[in-house]
């Protein structure tokens, strides 16, 4: 049977109460995604490796904790050189990124989340629409929120002075674990 109630990223957290449980994720089945614009084309960066805890009631599927640890350079676009410009762009070295869940709602028939992400040592809150299922004991969170990096003190990335990376970007989420 699926139900479908309110989770957090990237959501991506299970709620509180006398069922209390833990959603182990499966990466193998589970995708972190980033849509980036740029002048001419678009890219997506995949997310190959992250730490998630997710808890919550196993019964209700109410939210209790979410959170999210990644290194960025577990981040891959598909292309080396613009990966590797990114960490430059980041600071260099082996930059991390959190996101770290703090409440949910329900809105006109849709779950929202909310949390705080951590980029470049700052933190934020972003809110965004999500979506849980469960069926046995298997659990699929999917969502997306999003985001402008320059909220994040970083700066508008020029290339070459024709290309430019909009600052808008997506983080999509379809995470799936046992519980």
């Amino acid at each position: 049977m699926k139900k479908s109630i309110g989770l957090a990223l990237c959501g991506l957290m299970l709620g509180a109460g006398a069922n209390a449980a833990t959603m182990k994720v499966d990466k193998g089945r589970s995708r972190i995604q980033v849509d980036a614009k740029a002048t001419g084309h678009s890219f997506t960066g995949t997310l190959k490796d992250y730490t998630a805890n997710v808890q919550g009631d196993a019964s209700s599927l109410k939210p209790q904790a979410f959170e999210l640890k990644w290194t960025f350079d577990n981040l891959k676009t598909g292309e080396k050189d613009r990966d590797e410009k990114m960490l430059e762009w980041l600071g260099g070295a082996k930059p991390a990124g959190s996101f770290t869940f703090t409440k949910t709602w329900d809105k006109g028939g849709q779950h929202y989340a909310m949390g705080n992400l951590t980029i470049h040592g700052v933190s934020k809150a972003i809110s965004f629409p999500y979506t849980v299922q469960k069926d046995g004991d298997w659990v699929t969170i999917d969502g997306t929120a999003t985001m402008d990096y320059t909220n994040f003190g970083l700066p508008i990335i020029r290339s070459m002075a024709l290309m430019t990376v909009k600052p808008g970007l997506s983080i999509r989420f379809h995470l799936v674990g046992k519980i």
